[in-house]
């Protein structure tokens, strides 16, 4: 998906139901710190498996790179949030105490996260190159829609015709759809 779709600041009162409405950002600062101790208070885990359950938890449309995982990692550990141990190859991390503390004291934080997340996951079957395709037309025809109800000045009779218009074009897609 071009950048400017998922980044653009103009959605208006459609950006809540957009998980890409504010910035392609997935977490804001601070927050995947938060995540990946929420993640590790359901147990021990090795690096690329927080990696893969970050992902996993977005319906994969947040892919973390280990150059935000492992320095996060490192850092929780030299705060003695977490601690780390090297087993069969794998650098395995578990949470401590204090780590737990830490995220008693953010709760409301962590489940905005992972309530983000699930938005993201929603999105993920259609944010694929086909959706970008017809992302622009589809907005186009939104704005040409909402600019002749308005132009109407309030006519009943043209915001039928508008309201005909775009549902005899959603039942020829859904007849294509089901063919």
């Amino acid at each position: 998906m071009p950048r400017h779709w998922r980044s653009s600041p103009n959605w208006g009162p459609w950006a809540p139901f957009f998980p890409w409405n504010r910035s392609s950002r997935f977490f804001e600062p601070g927050e995947i710190r938060l995540a990946l101790l929420a993640l590790l208070d359901e147990g021990p885990k090795h690096g690329y498996a927080l990696m893969k359950e970050l992902e996993a938890r977005s319906g994969g449309l947040y892919r973390a790179s280990a150059g935000a995982v492992y320095p996060t990692l490192q850092q929780l550990e030299d705060e003695g949030l977490l601690t780390s141990e090297q087993r069969d190859g794998k650098r395995i991390y578990r949470l401590t105490e204090a780590g737990r503390t830490e995220l008693e004291r953010q709760p409301d934080s962590v489940r905005r996260i992972w309530r983000r997340a699930e938005t993201w996951g929603d999105w993920a079957p259609w944010l694929g190159p086909e959706a970008a395709l017809i992302a622009a037309p589809a907005a186009a025809l939104m704005k040409s829609a909402l600019r002749a109800v308005t132009r109407g000045a309030g006519d009943p009779d043209r915001l039928w015709k508008v309201h005909d218009i775009l549902d005899r074009a959603r039942r020829q897609l859904e007849h294509l759809d089901n063919s």
